[in-house]
């Protein structure tokens, strides 16, 4: 049964206030999976605190326009159309590869991606995975922020240890 009108309009807010609060768009096809798959497939992606919605193309674009900054992204709405939204970048594309893997199929494939103004193409899941999360980097930066100090701790406490030592076999040998 077609959409009213109305419905129409819902499902476009929908689509635009899901794209106006999330800096990550996975464009995906989906056709093929069967419903066990879906399913499972929108528990991971629900798990990683992405949301994986089937869309209208038609309704997908005239989001991404009234929008606008997605005019790369419009090449890649044909055919069935899955899309992912997060605010984690490699998380949908964790999902996907991961999803792949386990279950031995070629779907859901990567159409393309938009990740803060920046498109991606179907060939760049693997690139899109191997990204680090935004805690990962945070600790990545503190580890490189607290090792000189470690180093300058390691230094000074070195030569005293190194000292102490000495002072401890020399007393040793007095007392023997």
């Amino acid at each position: 049964m077609p959409l009213t009108r109305a419905q129409k309009a819902a499902i476009l807010e929908e689509i635009s206030a899901k794209l106006e609060s999330a800096p990550v768009v996975y464009v995906t096809d989906y056709m093929g999976l069967n419903v066990a798959q879906i399913t499972d497939l929108r528990r991971r992606f629900r798990e990683a605190g992405v949301e994986f919605k089937v869309v209208k193309n038609t309704l997908l674009r005239i989001a991404m326009e009234q929008r606008g900054g997605y005019d790369e992204l419009l090449p890649a709405l044909n055919g069935p159309t899955a899309i992912a939204v997060g605010d984690e970048p490699a998380a949908p594309a964790r999902v996907i590869k991961k999803f792949i893997e386990e279950q031995g199929v070629e779907l859901p494939r990567l159409k393309a991606a938009y990740i803060d103004g920046a498109v991606y193409g179907a060939d760049a899941l693997d690139t899109l995975a191997a990204l680090k999360s935004k805690d990962e980097l945070i600790a990545d930066i503190v580890g490189l922020l607290l090792a000189p100090a470690r180093n300058v701790v390691g230094a000074l406490q070195g030569p005293g240890q190194t000292l102490a030592a000495c002072l401890q076999a020399i007393a040793e040998k007095e007392a023997a």
